[in-house]
């Protein structure tokens, strides 16, 4: 607790009560602000005399007012206070049995079709509940992934080494290391500084407001793969605070001022941000590394990936924040204050630092290893593994920053569960199976491969109203869908890339679509049912950019 809540609690009413129930007001001359700075200077010891009170107490350790009556005169400290009751561990049942039924129904009460090996059918059981699991939630998404391993090598279904094989996958690693170099950009404040810039140019108005925020997000998004990592420590802060400035806050009927349209213009323009690049999120390198185990190989992947998003997902950032202004506008138009509030926080933020220097050239180099690598022999994961080992060598980040990062950790953890199932499932005939059943059923409607793309690529899209989490869809159907493109005769690319970009457009369909749902809904700026009408207009808006635009530019460049 720091010195100066101490001193505004030390004068309160409520300490002044505590103490008269716990000593003699008359027999001590030592006052609260001398315990006070006992406590906060606490390399000197004082001896006190036997009936002053105790040493000031953090406010977590004090006991409830009347908790007790003892006497004054008593030598012994204030009993501890008792511990907080614990929260319920444990899995959630219902769920837990849900889960685990579909699973035994699939593998004893339907028979494994033939050309099928009684341990794929097994294997697919396994996944299935794996998957039920995620939707339904018994466990956190890592426990409950663990478990799924542990089953799959108890009953003999993989063997261990099988089971652990994706915990040396290349992609998985380079996620992990990718929140690592989000954290730098928000630790050395880098982030925070390009954005309040762009504030600084366009931020005359609330739409200009809106263009300056989605610009810097565009900038800092191939350097940042993380999408909830900006949207939570660089771009809400900054919200909050225009928003604020502008008289819009939660809670008094004001949030439609200025604050909801922000947030929403800025969740909505997230998902095109991280669709242009693919190191601008996690999910985006798993999805071509599930394409290629597919035998869906793309040549120059980072110049690939960017010239086939480029012209719709520019063309979607460009009218994003304009549609948001018409069907969803802000009630206050014009912020001739923004400006200046920028202006004076970049002056109180100083020259760029050292750290946020050497983040700049990491990132730069990281970029153009992702790049240019593949021509000199350097991997995208040896790039960032060098971007990160700099970043520790100078001292921009420590060992202790990339420990406290759990969400890496756990996504190393469910990722390779996940991908590791999904290779097995290849390996073992079941997607080829799945894939050519469907693709029999499209056959049958007579459907030409575009049509049957469009079908796959919209049920692909809307089945997320079902996932919290894209990496999670990612995981459990996009090998899936992958190969029934390519059953139903979709060019492999395309297909590929059509999905991969889909999986970042789907994050802003509900308030718990994807982590930077979660972190932009939990502002509390934008009603629920806002916040569903809104994903699913934007979903359409999206549709049909990146079919008409991006259908004519894929042709352009040869995709199909």
């Amino acid at each position: 607790m720091s010195t100066a809540t101490l001193l505004t609690f030390s004068h309160s009413p409520l300490l002044r009560h505590r103490h008269r129930h716990h000593q003699h007001i008359s027999t001590t001359t030592t006052t609260i602000s001398h315990h006070l700075k006992s406590k906060t200077n606490h390399h000197h010891h004082l001896s006190l005399h036997p009936h002053s009170p105790p040493p000031l107490q953090p406010l977590s350790s004090l006991q409830p007012l009347y908790a007790s009556q003892s006497s004054s005169t008593s030598t012994s400290p204030p009993s501890p206070p008792p511990p907080p009751p614990s929260c319920p561990g444990g899995a959630k049942w219902v769920p837990l049995i849900i889960s685990i039924g579909i699973g035994l129904i699939l593998r004893f009460a339907i028979p494994c079709p033939s050309g099928l090996t009684v341990q794929g059918w097994q294997l697919l059981s396994i996944f299935i509940t794996t998957i039920s699991g995620l939707v339904l939630a018994p466990l956190p998404v890592g426990a409950w992934s663990f478990l799924a391993l542990t089953a799959s090598v108890v009953s003999n279904t993989l063997s261990f080494s099988s089971a652990f094989s994706a915990f040396t996958n290349e992609v998985i690693w380079l996620i992990v290391i990718s929140f690592f170099f989000a954290r730098g950009f928000v630790k050395t404040g880098l982030g925070n500084r390009v954005a309040t810039w762009f504030v600084k140019m366009l931020g005359g108005s609330t739409i200009g407001l809106s263009y300056g925020l989605t610009i810097s997000e565009v900038l800092i998004a191939p350097a940042m793969p993380s999408t909830t990592a900006r949207a939570g420590g660089v771009f809400l802060p900054i919200i909050k605070s225009l928003a604020e400035s502008g008289g819009s806050r939660v809670g008094d009927g004001t949030e439609k001022r200025i604050g909801a349209y922000l947030v929403q213009s800025q969740f909505q323009s997230a998902g095109n941000s991280s669709a242009l690049f693919l190191t601008a999120a996690a999910q985006n390198l798993l999805c071509l590394k599930l394409a290629e185990e597919l035998g869906v190989k793309i040549a120059s992947p980072w110049v690939t990936w960017f010239k086939a998003a480029s012209l719709p997902a520019l063309v979607a950032l460009s009218v994003t924040p304009l549609i948001l202004y018409k069907i969803y506008p802000p009630e206050t138009k014009d912020t001739p204050d923004a400006p200046a509030m920028a202006s004076e926080k970049l002056r109180n933020m100083g020259p760029v630092t050292k750290n946020e220097w050497v983040m700049v050239g990491t990132m730069l180099l990281a970029v153009s290893l992702w790049v240019f690598g593949e021509r000199i022999g350097v991997s995208s994961v040896v790039a960032a593994m060098l971007g990160l080992s700099v970043l520790l060598l100078l001292g921009v980040l420590d060992w202790d920053d990339c420990l406290s990062e759990k969400s890496a950790w756990d996504t190393l953890a469910w990722f390779a569960v996940l991908v590791g199932m999904a290779g097995q499932l290849t390996n073992l005939g079941i997607v080829s199976w799945m894939s050519g059943s469907v693709a029999k059923g499209l056959k049958a409607m007579h459907l030409s491969w575009p049509a049957a793309f469009a079908l796959l690529q919209a049920a692909y899209f809307f089945v997320h109203y079902l996932f919290a989490s894209q990496t999670g869809h990612v995981g459990a159907l996009y090998s899936a869908f992958l190969a029934m493109n390519l059953a139903s005769g979709v060019p492999g690319i395309l297909a590929a890339l059509a999905l991969a970009y889909n999986t970042n457009l789907f994050g802003a369909l509900t308030h718990y679509s994807s982590g930077q749902a979660a972190v932009y809904y939990g502002a509390g700026y934008v009603d629920l049912p806002d916040v569903f009408k809104l994903g699913f207009v934007m979903a359409l808006v999206n549709a049909a950019i990146w079919a008409v635009v991006g259908g004519f530019w894929w042709k352009i460049l040869g995709l199909y």
